[in-house]
């Protein structure tokens, strides 16, 4: 028998009646009704009500604190009939208390109360998130997200694959994110970096000749927070495939997530998920590379249209048109969604229009706009009379991201996105190259992706047209994961990385290991990495990924329990040979 407890506060029973029992578990609550007491004690497993008449026991209930750890022992009895509470599964029995021991009392004032700590400020909760994890329902996240940790790795383990723990301490490279950077006190002026995913070592794998490797793997990147992004660190299912295609990939993103999320999830996977979407016709239809399928509104391209009017605003500018039902609005919607236009997304305006009942079309730009103009527009969006028309002109890349941000907004006032569903797609066929606002070419997405036609791609086409086998996950508007065919030639590797603007020198330096190890017989391989944290907010219906980690940073990247970042010491610096030029350091 444990010191501590014969049973947990979730396990006794109306057939437990009449047994002597010890029970351990924080104070919950006190209900003193004047000779008689009541305390709830909760553990991590459930609830328990303790009672007694005992004055001695009474007296020293008195100095007990609401949540400090105490240990009972008592007998088990059947509550009377009007005092059953069946709302917990405890809750047909007492305990009747003979001893208590108090582990360690509360000595200071609680900074708030736990079973209430949604409503306070979340720098308080995340400064105290040691209190703010007793609250059954936060605490019960955590143990959600164990079990779907379980959920994956079984499921990895029955197809194949073979865990693998791959290093934190390792080498920068650019992969589109800053480096956390480690500076190291044997090797003078030298820094290892934290990974920003276990890229490189993944595909040394498949070299090594390990067929399909996983493992739920920490990932550090200094980006900016989000609601949806962890700052500083996240962990994500990274897994890798030998001689495997961008297809192969697909199904086991499919099977993986569909066999979670029909087994976790708080809604049902649509039947017409796992669709593939080009990555221009994802902007063009949604204006995002990661759509929310649910809302049922799509972009039309209407330049043509306009390159036929009198709307001399929109000339020579990408147009995308947005037809919704506005049969329930009022005017004062449109004029609301202007005004969101502007100064929440920074446009300039939102043009509009309207269809009457009659046929007649009202609007701020709708005397510049002829019959024959209409028509064409009203074949191309599929608008008809109680519908109106949102535009948004811009060059394309800002036109497509705008017209995207209003497809949302407009999707969420007019009630259309099923909450009671998941829709998945696959972006493929992303760009391999980017512009940068220099004008300079950069990697879209991934360096270690295999271009689309190879080496022959990249000698004779223009890199801005080269695409690439890379893909996403995407599930109700979250990129859930990402992935690619991976390069594996050192010549194309090279190639690659040159147009990019880095020297084989280069090249070799930040990947040396890759670039060594693709001339010993590298296979052909392929890979992805589903987002854990953002997996379990999806399952459980949140929009904050804060909610679903036991100890997160908040919104600007500051760890309020641990004080951290924080400043060292000078000598802890001159370990590590380093010298810190901060003005006003404290």
């Amino acid at each position: 028998m444990s010191e501590y407890r014969t049973h947990t506060c979730d396990e006794l029973r109306e057939e437990d009646a009449g047994k002597e029992v010890k029970l351990s578990g924080f104070v919950k609550t006190v209900r003193d009704l004047g000779g008689c007491v009541f305390i709830d004690l909760r553990d991590h497993y459930g609830i328990t009500q303790l009672t007694t008449e005992d004055p001695k026991l009474l007296e020293q209930i008195k100095e007990i604190n609401v949540e400090a750890s105490i240990t009972v022992e008592g007998t088990v009895v059947k509550r009377p009939e009007e005092n059953i509470n069946d709302k917990i599964d405890t809750g047909r029995v007492e305990v009747e208390i003979k001893n208590i021991v108090v582990q360690n009392n509360v000595l200071l004032p609680m900074p708030f109360e736990v079973e209430k700590s949604h409503d306070v400020k979340e720098d308080l909760r995340l400064q105290y998130r040691f209190l703010d994890l007793r609250n059954e329902t936060i605490h019960e996240k955590i143990v959600f997200r164990s079990k779907v940790l379980k959920c994956l790795r079984d499921k990895m383990d029955s197809m194949g694959f073979v865990e693998v723990q791959t290093p934190i301490l390792t080498s920068s490279s650019p992969e589109g994110a800053r480096d956390y950077l480690i500076p190291s006190r044997l090797h003078e002026g030298e820094f290892y970096a934290l990974p920003q995913a276990p890229q490189q070592f993944k595909q040394l794998l498949m070299i090594s000749g390990f067929d399909k490797y996983y493992q739920i793997a920490p990932c550090f990147r200094d980006e900016d927070p989000r609601a949806d992004r962890s700052p500083g660190e996240f962990y994500q299912l990274d897994f890798e495939m030998s001689f495997a295609t961008q297809k192969e990939v697909l199904t086991v993103l499919k099977e993986v997530t569909s066999h979670v999320f029909n087994m976790y999830g708080h809604a049902k996977i649509s039947e017409d998920s796992f669709v593939e979407i080009p990555f221009r016709t994802a902007m063009d239809m949604y204006g995002s590379d990661k759509p929310d399928l649910r809302n049922p509104l799509v972009l039309t391209d209407v330049t043509e249209c306009f390159e036929a009017s009198g709307f001399n605003a929109f000339k020579n500018k990408t147009v995308k048109a947005i037809a919704v039902d506005s049969s329930s609005v009022t005017r004062r919607f449109f004029d609301e969604m202007t005004d969101f236009a502007k100064t929440e997304l920074g446009m300039s305006g939102l043009a509009w229009i309207k269809i009457n009942e009659d046929g007649t079309v009202v609007g701020p730009i709708a005397k510049y706009l002829s019959e024959e103009v209409l028509k064409d527009m009203f074949e191309r969006t599929g608008a008809k009379e109680n519908y109106g028309i949102f535009f948004i002109a811009d060059e394309y890349n800002k036109a497509c991201k705008d017209a995207g941000n209003v497809r949302i907004e407009l999707g969420k006032r007019l009630g259309l996105i099923d909450e009671d569903v998941y829709k998945f797609c696959f972006i493929v066929d992303f760009p391999f190259y980017e512009e940068t606002d220099d004008g300079k070419i950069d990697f879209g997405h991934n360096p270690f992706s295999m271009p689309q036609g190879g080496l022959d791609a990249l000698l004779n086409k223009n890199p801005l047209d080269i695409l690439a086998y890379q893909y996403d996950m995407v599930c109700n508007g979250y990129e859930l994961a990402s992935g690619a065919v991976r390069n594996h030639d050192t010549q194309i590797m090279t190639k690659a990385f040159e147009i990019a603007g880095y020297s084989e020198e280069t090249v070799q330096n930040k990947f040396g290991a890759l670039y060594n190890a693709f001339k010993y017989g590298a296979p052909p391989h392929a890979g992805a990495a589903p987002g854990i944290d953002r997996m379990i907010m999806l399952l459980l219906g949140e929009t904050n990924i804060r909610e679903v980690i036991a100890f997160p940073k908040n919104s600007k990247a500051r760890d309020l329990l641990m004080q951290a970042p924080n400043f060292v010491t000078d000598e802890q610096l001159r370990d590590v040979h380093i010298k810190v030029d901060v003005k006003d350091k404290k």
